[in-house]
């Protein structure tokens, strides 16, 4: 069961055996690369933007960030064959008028740096020196799982996203600049950064899609204290109710089964900090789901159709 945890893990995580090359090939909109963006705080990556069907500068869009962009479109290109198949998930829902047409950017990962991007730096601070030392431990044995100097890069991922890459994504594209319209999504260790990120900077992200959150860090809930410091992170840092939306949601196989108890206690610090159901925050279980690109294509529409949707959204435009 162990390695079927580990191996679960890898399927969000690596880049191995991809290359640049063309944007990745979509049924519905279009897509547009942007390679090798460089930046001052964390190593260049690509960026695929996805366009809705009939997109037309003369009009403005919401934006979606979304982590691990290489698997959001094209499972020819991905290293497991699976794709989150974004486009035909969004461009249908767009056409029928049931999402407001908006945009997807979708943010590579670096590969062997991503678990430094993804994990939360504050959190990471307040961990006892033991926890510091097994993730220390889990990067000597796992390349994909060092972070540089054995700490998080994440604060700086973070001022990459705000400082560089939005700033361009607003200035080359019809965007709507404001955080109500902005959002944050990833599975995963992408779900902790989306989480992170809202917490951090509120004033920028207006929702955030943390799917899958892996909340435990490691491959392991046994002895693992790195959840109850997320959890304090979150009871100081979660901005006040009424301007955001949060969705959060897991499977019970492979390691998504680690999540459940994790997920609840995240769910009652929203509440206790005056989050409503449904209304503010969406807390969703999947029985039978596993951790995949696969299982995530099933639900991915949710949270999109919730802030995003015509009917049920918040404050929607034509």
């Amino acid at each position: 069961y162990k390695y079927l945890i580990m191996i679960s893990c890898l399927i969000s995580l690596p880049v191995f055996g991809q290359t640049a090359g063309n944007p990745p090939r979509v049924r519905y909109g279009k897509t547009e690369r942007i390679e090798n963006f460089t930046s001052a705080f964390v190593s260049s990556r690509n960026i695929d933007i996805w366009l809705p069907p009939d997109y037309n500068s003369t009009q403005t869009y919401p934006v979606v960030y979304f982590q691990d962009g290489q698997m959001l479109f094209d499972s020819a290109i991905t290293f497991n064959r699976q794709a989150w198949f974004l486009d035909r998930v969004l461009g249908p829902e767009i056409e029928k008028k049931n999402l407001q047409p908006l945009i997807v950017v979708g943010i590579w990962n670096s590969g062997n740096e991503r678990y430094g991007d993804y994990f939360p730096e504050k959190p990471f601070a307040m961990l006892p020196d033991s926890m510091k030392n097994k993730l220390k431990a889990l990067g000597q044995q796992f390349v994909y799982r060092k972070m540089k100097n054995d700490k998080p890069n994440s604060d700086a991922y973070l001022k990459f996203l705000v400082s560089e890459l939005k700033p361009m994504i607003d200035k080359r594209y019809a965007t709507r600049k404001e955080a109500e319209y902005t959002a944050i999504a990833g599975s995963s260790m992408g779900g902790l950064i989306s989480m992170y990120a809202l917490c951090e900077y509120p004033g920028v992200f207006g929702s955030a899609f943390c799917i899958s959150t892996h909340w435990p860090g490691i491959f392991t809930n046994e002895g693992n204290s790195i959840p109850q410091y997320f959890q304090q992170y979150m009871k100081e840092k979660l901005p006040v109710p009424g301007k955001h939306f949060w969705y959060f949601d897991r499977g019970d196989k492979t390691l998504d089964s680690l999540y459940a108890p994790h997920q609840r206690k995240a769910d009652s610090i929203l509440i206790a900090k005056g989050y409503r159901p449904k209304e503010d925050f969406i807390s969703l279980d999947f029985p039978g789901a596993e951790h995949s690109e696969r299982a995530w294509n099933r639900r991915v529409l949710i949270p999109f159709r919730s802030r995003f949707g015509r009917i049920t959204g918040t404050k929607n435009q034509d």
